[in-house]
Parts: structure tokens; sequence; C-alpha cells
């Protein structure tokens, strides 16, 4: 008997550009600069969930999280894979598991912890947002409090 070998195959055709190491450490300061409570984190079980969602993908840095005025209370959150950072972007080191985001959407989302939940037949990544005021019958959008 033979044993055979095979070669990994690229998930995708689009090609790897690699980030600056200069742009990532200085997202990585701006986040560290923050006091502890304003920082962004997630639990083991989200680590978990995005690690497994990006094995396969050579280009993913980690999960950008993001807002956008949608809805009938005003935000909704925008979660994609982050492929590179921005001049302004915070890079929040989570055990491993970059959440990456920009300054305007970190107002709204500052100390908030990003969690997976399973509840019967329903998987998702869940924020835990202590700025919340409100949120919409349908849990889609949400307002935030006023800061000073």
């Amino acid at each position: 008997m033979t044993a055979q070998t095979h070669s990994a195959q690229p998930v995708s055709d689009t090609p790897v550009t690699p980030v600056d190491p200069a742009a990532i450490e200085a997202a990585r300061q701006r986040a560290v600069a923050l006091p502890e409570g304003q920082r962004l984190t997630m639990t083991e079980a989200a680590r978990k969930h995005l690690e497994r969602t990006f094995a396969d993908d050579p280009t993913a840095l980690g999960l950008r999280l993001g807002i956008k005025k949608s809805g009938c209370s005003g935000f909704a959150y925008v979660m994609d894979v982050a492929r590179d950072v921005a001049d302004d972007d915070l890079w929040f080191d989570c055990n491993g598991m970059p959440i990456i985001t920009d300054p305007q959407s970190l107002d709204a989302i500052r100390g908030s912890e990003l969690d997976y939940v399973v509840d019967g037949l329903t998987r998702m990544l869940h924020v835990n947002n202590p700025n919340v005021e409100d949120s919409c019958g349908c849990g889609e959008s949400f307002t935030v409090r006023e800061t000073d």
C-alpha cells in the first residue's frame, strides 16, 4: 500500500497581501491606551468559534466589529472578516483573536464583550454592550446612552 500525499489548496484565489506590522502595532497601542473597562473583550466560546470560522482563510486577521445606522432604534452591529488595518483602527487582542474596530464605532461599543451563544438550534455571535439604552422588539437595532 502506498501513502498518498495531498497539497493544501488555498480557499480563495485572492492573493494574501501582508499587513504592515507597524500598522498593527499602532492599532494595538491605541486599544491598550484605553482604560480596561472600555476595551473590547470576548468569551472563550466566541474565540473558539471565530478560530474555527477563520481557520481556512489565510487573509483573515480577526473580526472587524462596527456599527451602522439602521433599524427602528438607530444602530445595528456589523461583523466581517478583518483583512486590513486602517490608520485609525483599534486592535483588541482577545486571547489571540483580534477584534478590530474604528474609533467612530468604538464610541457606541466601548466596554462590550463578544459572546457565542447556542440556544436550541440558534447559534450566533452576540454583543453584550453596556452602552445600550434601548433596543427594538426584534433585537436587530439599538440606541446608546449619550456620553458626556
